[in-house]
């Protein structure tokens, strides 16, 4: 009797169905594909990107060039004027992923807290590190012409993006590290020395920027 109680539980047992959870940060339908990177590159005009236009099809062309297709990027950048918008009102909600499927931010607020960010997971789209401070070639600067809070900061967009000359871009520190007016922030660290390619990289920056996909 005993024997048959220990079969038909064995049966019931190999026929019961148990939940799957899934993985932080990925498993599930979650896509964890690329959807935020640092430009490997800039369009190597300085600080002219030829508008948020240019700007965001940057972004596409790279995401493209590495294998990540049907996705809508935007450039992390503000301008300012009669048409000027946040950064953080053009990305999207969230959450986002670097090239090896980490996540970045699952939103806003996460990401302007800097709650899971660092030099290790703000990758390029080639998923490579990008190099910063305590390297040989410093290119932390990274162009956004915004606040900490993503919000735009006046007169610190080279021309809203189209002036390789006079001026200056406020720039983040991908890595946070070197300091600078606001601290060690990755968007919004201190204004750049100029406009033009030298300039950005006579003050640690190669004109690299931050992609978001919306979606």
């Amino acid at each position: 009797m005993k024997m048959n109680q220990l079969l038909i539980t064995g049966a019931v047992l190999a026929c019961t169905t148990f939940p799957v959870f899934a993985q932080p940060g990925g498993g599930g339908d979650q896509d964890t594909s690329m959807s935020f990177f640092i430009t490997s590159s800039g369009p190597g005009d300085g600080a002219n990107l030829g508008g948020l236009a240019g700007a965001d099809a940057h972004c596409t062309a790279l995401a493209n060039a590495a294998g990540v297709r049907g996705k809508t990027w935007r450039a992390y950048l503000s301008t300012t004027g009669p048409d000027g918008v946040y950064a953080r009102d053009r990305i999207g909600s969230g959450p986002w992923y670097n090239a090896r499927g980490r996540m970045i931010a699952k939103g806003a607020s996460g990401l302007h807290a800097g709650l899971q960010w660092s030099k290790a997971m703000a990758l390029n789209e080639k998923s490579e590190i990008v190099s910063g401070r305590s390297d040989d070639l410093n290119r932390h600067d990274i162009l956004t012409g915004s606040r900490a809070d993503g919000s735009a900061a006046p007169g610190m967009n080279c021309d809203n993006w189209t002036s390789s000359g006079e001026g200056s871009a406020m720039v983040g520190h991908h890595d946070l590290e070197g300091g600078g007016d606001a601290g060690n922030s990755w968007n919004a660290a201190h204004p750049s020395r100029g406009c033009s390619q030298d300039d950005l990289r006579g003050s640690g920056g190669d004109g690299l920027f931050y992609c978001f996909a919306i979606q």
